[in-house]
């Protein structure tokens, strides 16, 4: 059992949840969800956080849109050949339900995100490169072909949104940095600063969260470097100025805020398969046929609707990336 003020925080948290936000025991039992609290204990969850954020944190959205420097980029024209049978999540609901544990273990962390100083912002591309290099965001961005795409987001906790992310291909990133033959995976590391992301403060947690995909991931056309939402540049929230998606992923493996980008030849060791690699593994594709250990993923709960409906393998993205796993054996390539 979680300490009584914790438990108090849980209690507020869940009294002020909005009307269409899920609570972690939507897709976990209530003992389950409290053994995973229990793991990831320490970090509190006040009442005044979550009062009135909906419509607080979309005028946030609205204020950092118009004072980011790549403002005027954006909208960019759509992708048309990456369309959704689904409704777009409305910006309201997708900007106030987040994770990023870099502020915080609940969902409503927008509030505190809004402390990350996202100007300058430097990205450095190292490792198994012929080019390595600093880059300015605004740099990097005056470098490549932004484009805009509807994607699903499907979190392992069994909930999922649809989202009109920006950005570019990480194929041209990588095409950038002219990664050397020896270059097997790509390993991101977001940014570093318990001044500002309280939440990195937590001793417990591997800082600063890493992720990694393998080269052939990477240079896949799904792969997505993330920096708008919504026709304007990404809320931090969200992991402005740059996160990565992966849509056929769970969303985890989608890092935010991303600082540094390494090319090598051994395979990095993730954020949460550092915490738990029973539960959190390197591949962590959906399939609706393989459960988390604790719940099942044949389901998904759609955010602002409410509605379960079934999972799909590849999150609906098999026909695209399939063929990426054909000769892997013996591996968790669902988990």
């Amino acid at each position: 059992m979680e300490n009584p003020k914790q438990y108090s925080n849980l209690c507020a948290y869940r009294a002020n949840r909005p009307s269409w936000a899920l609570s972690e025991n939507d897709a976990t039992p209530e003992a389950a969800f409290f053994n995973r609290r229990e793991l990831l204990k320490g970090l509190g969850i006040g009442a005044g956080l979550v009062a009135g954020i909906t419509g607080s944190l979309y005028g946030a959205s609205e204020a950092i849109a118009a004072e980011d420097p790549s403002a005027g980029l954006y909208p960019v024209k759509r992708n048309e050949a990456f369309k959704l049978e689904r409704d777009i999540t409305p910006e309201k609901i997708n900007a106030a339900y987040n994770n990023f544990y870099e502020f915080g273990s609940h969902k409503q962390i927008a509030a505190a995100a809004q402390s990350l100083k996202i100007r300058p912002w430097e990205v450095t591309i190292d490792g198994l490169v012929e080019k390595p290099m600093t880059i300015g965001i605004d740099d990097l961005l005056a470098k490549m072909p932004l484009e805009e795409r509807l994607y699903r987001h499907r979190c392992v906790e069994a909930w999922s949104m649809t989202v009109p992310w920006s950005g570019f291909s990480l194929s041209k990133l990588v095409a950038l940095a002219k990664p050397t033959s020896g270059a097997k995976y790509v390993r991101f590391e977001t940014f570093s600063d318990p001044d500002v992301a309280t939440g990195q403060k937590q001793t417990w947690y591997p800082w600063p969260y890493v992720e990694a995909i393998t080269i052939e991931e990477a240079t896949n056309d799904l792969a997505f470097m993330v920096t708008g939402a919504y026709g304007k540049p990404l809320a931090k929230q969200f992991g402005s100025p740059l996160r990565l998606a992966l849509p056929w992923k769970y969303g985890f493996k989608s890092i935010k805020s991303i600082v540094k980008i390494s090319f090598t030849d051994k395979r990095p060791k993730s954020f949460w398969e550092q915490l738990n690699a029973n539960e959190y593994g390197f591949w962590a594709n959906v399939n609706p046929e393989v459960s988390h250990p604790r719940w099942s993923q044949a389901n998904e709960t759609i955010l602002h609707t409410r509605e379960k409906v079934p999972t799909l393998l590849f999150n609906g993205y098999g026909e695209q990336v399939a063929s990426l796993y054909e000769n892997i054996e013996g591996q968790q390539l669902y988990r």
